[in-house]
């Protein structure tokens, strides 16, 4: 999927803004999209793939699709990542602001669209959530009507799908979920290591 001299682009909320500068593109933040960058640049150098984190803790999709313009559409990726979703379904919880599953998909569906005109290859992240602490698991009715929509989504946008829910289920099966992901959305080192473990093998055999 990655050819040489492309760009990247990582998109999406908290998981994935993991306190990266406002300033310093190169600084990458602490998460999933750092450790990419450095194990897919470590194992292909020669590439010169460049990598950017526009991702902005506590976005919902709306917020994506209100600043697609500026901060994905002017880049001129020749790749975007996406993980986004988590939000709007924690609004519904703790501010009583829902996003409505086809709310989502309206707005997803619209900045997918502007990135497969721009002709940029499409990664999309699944949401996820674990059960830590326990009313997390209340969340799940919300939550798996969006994830059937990334899903959907991804098929119809022929898009590189990462099936990250899954992917921590079954990791918790191994270990305890707060291992993972100690209030059960935002990631411990070892859930990003998972994350960008799960993207690079998933880049790797779509080569």
């Amino acid at each position: 999927m990655l050819h040489v001299d492309d760009l990247v682009l990582f998109q999406g909320d908290s998981i994935t803004d993991a306190g990266r500068s406002r300033s310093d593109d190169n600084q990458l933040g602490s998460g999933y999209a750092a450790l990419v960058a450095a194990w897919y640049t470590a194992s292909h150098p020669g590439r010169r793939v460049r990598f950017l984190n526009r991702g902005i803790s506590g976005n919902r999709v709306q917020d994506l699709r209100a600043r697609w313009q500026s901060d994905c559409l002017d880049l001129r990726p020749n790749v975007v990542s996406i993980l986004i979703g988590i939000n709007d379904t924690w609004r519904r919880y703790d501010a009583n602001d829902p996003t409505t599953a086809a709310v989502y998909a309206e707005d997803y569906r619209a900045i997918l669209g502007a990135v497969r005109d721009l002709g940029a290859r499409l990664v999309i992240l699944e949401p996820f959530l674990l059960p830590t602490p326990p009313d997390r698991l209340a969340w799940r009715e919300d939550l798996d009507p969006k994830i059937q929509v990334a899903r959907s989504l991804a098929r119809e946008f022929e898009a590189l799908y990462v099936p990250l829910d899954g992917l921590f289920a079954a990791a918790s099966t191994r270990r305890a979920p707060e291992l993972w992901a100690t209030d059960g959305v935002h990631p411990a080192p070892t859930g990003h290591a998972l994350i960008a473990q799960a993207w690079l093998e998933a880049v790797e055999r779509d080569a």
